[in-house]
């Protein structure tokens, strides 16, 4: 069972982090319910979604006829 340290801070075991998909550098959200404390991981939106039409794609070449 992991124990608070002096600092405050305490270990998540590794098969929660590999579960919930904890990464070093992960963001987490603390929550209190009912007189319990929940850890849930802040889920991003897609880091690519805001380059989503930035290129201008030409349409592809049509196919060239055979001699």
């Amino acid at each position: 069972m992991p124990k608070v340290t002096k600092k405050g801070q305490v270990t998540i075991p590794k098969k929660i982090r590999e579960t919930v998909g904890i990464k070093p550098g992960s963001e987490v959200n603390f929550q209190i319910r009912n007189g319990e404390c929940i850890l849930k991981k802040i889920v991003k939106g897609d880091p690519l979604r805001k380059w989503a039409g930035y290129l201008k794609i030409k349409k592809p070449p049509t196919k060239l006829s055979r001699r």
